[in-house]
């Protein structure tokens, strides 16, 4: 039998002689209970909000996507290429130009980050899923049409109802910049707006999408592209495709996941996910502060019991586990309990969402998502910070109660 444990289990239970160490006691336990379903809940709201950021970047962004590692384009013929378009994991691969460039609307000027995509895209696209206004279509017979991120269309004045054509402009690498005339040394080429999408507001604020064919014209391109975006079928392996396709790809060209299309994206909503953990750990760590009146008043208390076992031939060691085990114990009791009221909680707002959002959202009501990993860094944090604060109220009344 552990002595310490058992003897320290019995005092968290019984009743003491005074009762504000019984209420003491509570308040700890249930401060404990609080910030730890505060911490589930908050995690699993943010879980939630981070999922429908994913989502729609994924319905934007490829699975994988080829690029060139030195210059700008590439063109995607030989062996290998060959080799990937027979790839049964692959079920769509979207050639793609992109470029910076200087677009004018009526009186607005902007620039915007203008991509060009083939028929795939425009057939196979989920993009069509985020539009506010139009329809996603780049072609209206021979005539060229751009589908424009919310942003831009708005600080622009767009709409696919107006018949004004945005102007497009580029240099041109052929020519010679004329000090004289300026516009002699661009390329322009016209697109009505067709539709308008909303992804995020980063996307919703540059993003102009064209023909291919269009921006090859602008970029003075003849079968380059800037990019090959692949998507693949449900439950690829897309670890193991990358290595496959690193291996047999040229060199002079890379591949890039999800995370490395956008680093500075899912590094920040990492960033943020550890500051709001580390904040909220730290209320519950001040909470457990309460812990010390209480153990400080009950080591008080038991002044007698520590002298009979001192007599029975306890040192001041098996005291002090006694102590640093019943106030442990007490915050335990709180997080298994917070444990349980957050993730009941959480659940029932995943499934039913009986809190709703406030104005126009994607979602109704506010989206929750659990994470095992999630609670597992919650039961760490909080043991961990209940075990410390535990050790530090016995330590500092050890010296009036159970010192030699």
């Amino acid at each position: 039998m552990n002595l310490p444990l058992f003897i320290s289990g019995r005092y968290l239970f019984a009743r003491k002689s005074h009762n504000v160490i019984n209420l003491i006691s509570a308040v700890s336990a249930i401060g404990m209970a609080i910030g730890t379903a505060a911490l589930v809940i908050i995690l699993s709201v943010y879980n939630g909000f981070d999922k429908i950021i994913k989502d729609n970047i994924s319905d934007l962004d490829p699975d994988l996507k080829v690029v060139a590692s030195r210059g700008k384009s590439f063109v995607p013929e030989g062996k290998a290429f060959d080799a990937i378009y027979a790839m049964p994991s692959i079920i769509s691969i979207c050639s793609v130009v992109e470029e910076n460039v200087f677009i004018s609307y009526g009186s607005y000027q902007s620039t915007a980050l203008a991509k060009g995509v083939d028929l795939a895209f425009e057939s196979e696209s989920r993009l069509r899923e985020h539009l506010v206004a139009g329809e996603f279509t780049l072609h209206h017979g021979e005539l060229p049409l751009a589908c424009v991120g919310a942003g831009m269309a708005q600080r622009m004045g767009m709409h696919p109802r107006f018949l004004n054509k945005i102007e497009i402009w580029f240099p041109d690498r052929e020519s010679n910049v004329s000090l004289s005339n300026p516009a002699a040394s661009l390329r322009k080429v016209e697109a009505r707006p067709s539709g308008i999408f909303s992804v995020s507001n980063e996307t919703d604020g540059k993003l102009l999408i064209l023909p291919i064919e269009t921006m090859r014209q602008l970029l003075g391109y003849e079968s380059e592209v800037s990019a090959l975006e692949l998507r693949t079928s449900p439950g690829t392996d897309l670890r193991g495709l990358e290595k496959e396709l690193r291996a047999i790809l040229p060199d002079g060209l890379e591949i890039l996941d999800r995370y490395r299309q956008n680093p500075v994206l899912y590094k920040m909503m990492r960033y943020e996910k550890a500051a709001i953990y580390l904040i909220l750990l730290f209320v519950v760590v001040i909470i457990a502060f309460s812990v010390f009146g209480a153990i400080s008043m009950l080591m008080i208390e038991k002044k007698e019991d520590i002298a009979t076992l001192r007599a029975m031939g306890a040192g001041p060691t098996l005291t002090r586990r006694i102590f640093v085990l019943e106030a442990w114990l007490t915050s335990l009791l709180g997080m298994v309990a917070g444990l349980i009221i957050g993730l009941t909680l959480a659940l029932l707002q995943q499934h039913f969402g009986f809190v709703k959002m406030p104005g126009n959202f994607l979602v109704s009501a506010y989206p929750v998502q659990t994470a095992f990993s999630d609670i597992l860094a919650i039961t760490l944090g909080v043991a961990l910070a209940g075990y410390v604060i535990a050790r530090l109220s016995v330590h500092y009344n050890t010296h009036e109660t159970v010192s030699d």
